[in-house]
């Protein structure tokens, strides 16, 4: 089951508001670090700007491991022993 914390922050006249102290700490923000904020209908979603940012790359590369072949961790090691190998024979060339 999900940890639900529940919060209020006032807005100031320039639209800011202060995130509380325990909603800082579940989402892992700290002075100066970025949030992500996503409108859903009548909601918004704050996630952590990193964490966002993970969370979009693993859905753009979702199924892409599968495309190349890449089954295993062996096939991912196959993979970039080659690629080094290629860039090796590059700079020797």
């Amino acid at each position: 089951m999900e940890n639900i914390i529940v919060d209020n922050a006032k807005v100031m006249a320039k639209g800011q508001i202060t995130l509380p102290k325990d909603i800082r700490e579940a989402l892992g923000v700290r002075t100066g670090d970025r949030v992500t904020l996503i409108r859903q209908d009548d909601q918004v979603i704050m996630m952590n700007s990193a964490v966002y940012a993970m969370k979009m790359l693993q859905t753009s590369m979702k199924g892409e491991a599968e495309k190349a072949s890449l089954h295993a961790d062996e096939d991912v090691v196959a993979l970039l022993s080659e690629m080094r190998a290629e860039e090796r024979d590059q700079c020797w060339s």
